[in-house]
């Protein structure tokens, strides 16, 4: 499954698979539960295929990061979330050694990690670049 079907909900723990579309906004699946979630379009819902981290050259789709996870643990979970900063930024700085540190927080950091365990857990670790992504970048 692509990382386009994958959303974070603002002020709802874990990550949540888009089931369909309804008239006032969409039916969402937890990953982590399997509770099914009414979303208006009034919430605030990141796609992870539209999420980046910046770095200091360029910004990383998300989809890359959990990519580099990937190899970095042979396909294991990461550390956990919950870890002291100091450990979430030394392990950041192996997976993303020039990720900016600046506009990189901690928090953003623990979203990522857990976000990746979530997806390892549930056997969800196809992180390679959408088909239909590639064919748009080779026609430029």
């Amino acid at each position: 499954m692509s990382l386009d079907k994958i959303l974070a909900i603002s002020g709802k723990p874990g990550l949540y698979e888009l089931k369909t579309q309804t008239r006032s906004g969409f039916l969402a699946e937890s990953l982590i539960d399997g509770k099914r979630l009414s979303v208006s379009i009034r919430h605030n819902v990141s796609i992870l295929s539209e999420i980046a981290i910046y770095t200091f050259a360029e910004e990383v789709p998300l989809r890359e990061i959990f990519q580099k996870i990937y190899d970095k643990e042979e396909g294991g979970q990461a550390i956990n979330h919950k870890e002291s900063k100091n450990k979430l930024e030394s392990y950041f700085s192996e997976i993303l050694p020039d990720y900016d540190e600046d506009r990189v927080y901690a928090s953003d950091m623990k979203k990522v990690i857990q976000w990746y365990n979530i997806l390892q857990s549930k056997g969800m670790t196809d992180f390679s670049e959408p088909e239909t992504d590639k064919a748009l970048q080779e026609e430029e």
